[in-house]
């Protein structure tokens, strides 16, 4: 009885200490509210936060509904009709989400420009030559277009999976009622996908809310320029911090609004007997109209920005010193594999004690772990520096007392880096872990303890095996994010320490596009040959 109290009290310890370290450095953020205000942010206040929120706002509220749009037509096409080259876009359609947005934005910027192949062909084959000004992309029409075709796969995946698995007696009552597949769609498929779309739309919100890379390169401004602006172009950390404090407020009315639209409204069976639903054959011109949609939107997505990817690379290869390359591909690989082993880690801990400890305080706790993916990585990166420049300060004896001369170490070093990779994509691989606890349930877990074996030894002798699908999806999910991160690793690398994808964004901001397209395809290349991977994993577990 004792061994096994010790047992419980060893995952407790560890579990808090966590979901403490993930939690704590954010509220060094909401003392900022409380700090005396300086010129700076009176200035902005009067003048030029109002364009902050309307931007932010329209961003947000443009990219919504366009993904929403996109991402469920293609879902309800896949899940309820059959059609040419169905089953090749099922899983390619989710191939957008490898390209990060500011990747996206450089290329298609490069694309339709003066000297892009668009402009270029137009003149020199058709002799028309246009008014530039109308290619210009780099605007607020320009960004929402750049959102909507890198991140719809978030409403197209949630939407799809779930519209895969519903009742063939729902959608063939509305047959019978006379209901065409128009009325069919607007007023049973939308009212029960409800759910999905909402969670599939807050992602994208979330997202193009952590953005850094594309409404800088498009000179957009928003809360996340503002806070790089005030931090390293002011050096006024402390406006930073309010600016911070206001996104995060910002954040928390969007997911408030979530809640409430998402409401009490549930969609349930009153019988076992559930069928899938039946593919519809489409012919002729409806199934290639059905498969064109697909591929155009596939095509924008994709093709296009990977074919002028490759193009880029092979006029411009070797123009990066090899060494050089290799480094930044070093650099990306440690931080993302050293970051999802770590969370995976943290979150096989924090799991296992919401399992063991009964009560509501071990389920309630675990959830403040996921509040990270929810605050834009700008704000992460305030929140950690804050956090260790005073833990520095607090440490500052120690650090005379080993001869060092100075009072910032660990405010410097990598470990800051990859503490903020860890608070802002915890949730990620928390989901995975905890879907997999929920799926093994405890009954190989009561049976090597009936058996004498403690906690921690049935933990690495029956949990970890059983759990090895949730951790590979996990890492795998975790490893992608934190390769194609961009606001956190601008703000937080130590000095001299590059990424693929910082070093394709500097590129990309000094006007290389050309040779920021060798990072960006490895980060592409990666992230799909990830994708793909855990998309197929997936649907052999769903089967």
């Amino acid at each position: 009885m004792q061994r096994r109290l010790a047992n419980v009290n060893v995952w407790t310890v560890a579990a808090i200490a966590i979901i403490a370290a993930l939690f704590l450095p954010n509220l060094t953020i909401v003392t900022g509210l409380f700090t005396p205000s300086n010129e700076n942010w009176e200035h902005m206040k009067e003048f030029v936060l109002w364009s902050f929120v309307k931007n932010s706002v329209v961003l947000v509220v443009a990219t919504a509904v366009s993904t929403i749009i996109i991402g469920l037509s293609l879902a309800w096409l896949i899940a309820q009709y059959q059609f040419p080259f169905r089953r090749f876009l099922k899983w390619a359609l989710i191939l957008p989400l490898s390209i990060p947005p500011f990747i996206g934005a450089y290329t298609y910027h490069g694309i339709v420009n003066y000297t892009g192949v668009i402009q270029t062909t137009l003149r020199e084959n058709f002799g028309m030559a246009l008014n530039p000004a109308h290619f210009d992309i780099m605007n607020l029409p320009g960004a929402i277009f750049i959102y909507t075709i890198f991140l719809y796969p978030y409403v197209y995946t949630i939407s799809q999976v779930f519209l895969s698995q519903q009742s063939a007696s729902l959608i063939e009552s509305t047959r019978l009622l006379g209901k065409g597949a128009w009325r069919t769609f607007f007023q049973v498929v939308v009212p029960i996908s409800r759910i999905s779309i909402i969670a599939g739309a807050s992602l994208v919100v979330l997202e193009v809310l952590n953005d850094y890379g594309v409404v800088k390169y498009y000179g957009i401004q928003t809360f996340t320029t503002a806070i790089f602006q005030t931090w390293f172009g002011l050096g006024d950390l402390e406006t930073s911090i309010k600016l911070a404090a206001s996104l995060m407020g910002f954040v928390i009315v969007i997911l408030l609004i979530e809640k409430i639209l998402r409401g009490r409204r549930q969609y349930s069976y009153s019988s076992t007997k559930v069928r899938p639903l039946p593919l519809i054959q489409l012919t002729g011109w409806k199934g290639f109209a059905a498969a064109g949609y697909g591929f155009a939107i596939l095509g924008l997505g994709f093709f296009i920005p990977v074919a002028q990817l490759i193009d880029w690379t092979i006029l411009t290869f070797g123009t990066i010193p090899l060494d050089d390359f290799m480094a930044y591909m070093r650099n990306s690989i440690f931080v993302a594999g050293f970051s999802a082993a770590a969370i995976i880690i943290f979150a096989l801990i924090v799991g296992n004690f919401a399992r063991l400890v009964q009560g509501r305080s071990a389920k309630l706790l675990p959830k403040l772990t996921v509040l990270g993916y929810s605050i834009p990585g700008a704000v992460i990166a305030v929140a950690v520096v804050t956090a260790f420049v005073a833990l520095d300060e607090f440490l500052a004896p120690l650090y005379r007392v080993a001869g060092m001369n100075t009072t910032l170490v660990l405010s410097v070093s990598i470990l800051l880096l990859i503490t903020a990779y860890i608070i802002r994509f915890f949730a990620i691989g928390f989901s995975s872990i905890e879907t997999g606890y929920d799926k093994i349930g405890t009954d190989f877990q009561d049976a090597s303890r009936l058996l004498g074996a403690g906690l921690t030894r049935t933990f690495f002798k029956v949990d970890m095996p059983l759990m090895k699908g949730a951790i590979i999806s996990g890492f795998i999910l975790v490893f992608i994010d934190v390769l194609k991160e961009i606001p956190l690793t601008l703000i937080l690398r130590p000095f001299n320490f590059d990424t693929l994808s910082t070093k394709a964004f500097q590129y990309a901001s000094d006007e290389k596009i050309m040779e920021a397209s060798q990072a960006s395809l490895l980060i592409v290349g990666i992230s799909a040959l990830a994708i793909v991977i855990f998309y197929k994993f997936l649907e052999k577990e769903m089967d």
